[in-house]
């Protein structure tokens, strides 16, 4: 049989289908937001052009049938040129629960990165503290496991990468899914970000937690001054919002007037650091 453009088979025109997930980009790139960008650019980078050009026309043809995604696994059935769908396979390695504990932990400790993942937001800075972690946020270039059921050898085929530029719109969508295919679920993360555990808690110093040093070792200037020396300003960094703290904490249960309570407090917040700004 002659060789097509996709292999060693006859390419053809795939079965138009009914129903299929249809990519919202009708032209161009695909992924609008900083991390779904990041990993197209990872992909467009490593796999042929061609296939990746043929599997951006799937995904808006509707050729994807359906599409899972769970802690290190994306699984799709995408309909080609033969009758039956080919069965696709994405995966990635998924973070256990002693890896993510300290990625919670570094996380928790960024104040700023904390507050903004609690209100929806994937700061672009999360990217340095998984890799200060040792623990890559994206796969690189051999971090994929993909595989596909159609007979073409090229890598990757249409099929796969009308899947992953799919993935690419579903993280536009939701940025927690990115996190969620390493192997924490949103609510998850949220919940260990609002709540650090036991034992996180029990190694942090306590307000009365200062050291006893003998009095025969302070006898020398125990009658000095008691004048504390110059305290450090604070270090120099990204401007914190106002409202931090109403999104760090949990959300109360409190109304008035069918108004959430924090609603009516952010718009205070905001006005304060404006008065002090002036």
């Amino acid at each position: 049989m002659p060789a097509g453009r996709d292999g060693w088979f006859e390419a053809a025109r795939p079965i138009r289908v009914e129903g299929g997930i249809k990519a919202r980009s009708k032209r161009g790139s695909i992924g609008e937001r900083w991390w779904s960008r990041r990993f197209i650019d990872i992909l467009e980078g490593v796999c042929d052009p061609g296939r990746l050009s043929r599997g951006r026309a799937y995904a808006r043809r509707g050729q994807v049938l359906d599409l899972d995604l769970g802690p290190g696994l994306a699984k799709a059935w995408v309909q080609g040129s033969r009758s039956r769908p080919y069965d696709v396979s994405v995966g990635i390695t998924a973070y256990g629960a002693a890896e993510w504990a300290k990625l919670t932990a570094a996380l928790g400790a960024q104040a700023l990165h904390r507050a903004k993942l609690l209100a929806g937001e994937m700061p672009p800075e999360i990217e340095d503290v998984f890799a200060g972690c040792g623990l890559p946020l994206f796969p690189g270039e051999h971090g994929l496991d993909m595989a596909c059921s159609c007979p073409d050898w090229g890598f990757p085929c249409k099929h796969l990468s009308a899947v992953l530029y799919l993935l690419a719109e579903a993280f536009d969508e939701d940025p927690f899914l990115v996190l969620a295919w390493r192997g924490m679920a949103r609510d998850a993360l949220l919940d260990a970000l609002r709540h650090p555990g036991e034992g996180e808690r029990a190694n942090r110093p306590g307000l009365l937690d200062v050291a006893d040093v003998p009095f025969a070792e302070r006898a020398g200037d125990f009658y000095g001054s008691g004048a504390a020396p110059a305290l450090p300003g604070p270090p120099a960094g990204p401007q914190s919002p106002p409202d931090l703290l109403l999104r760090a904490l949990d959300p109360p249960p409190v109304k008035a007037r069918h108004i959430p309570l924090l609603d009516l407090l952010r718009p205070a917040y905001r006005t304060l650091a404006a008065e002090e700004d002036e």
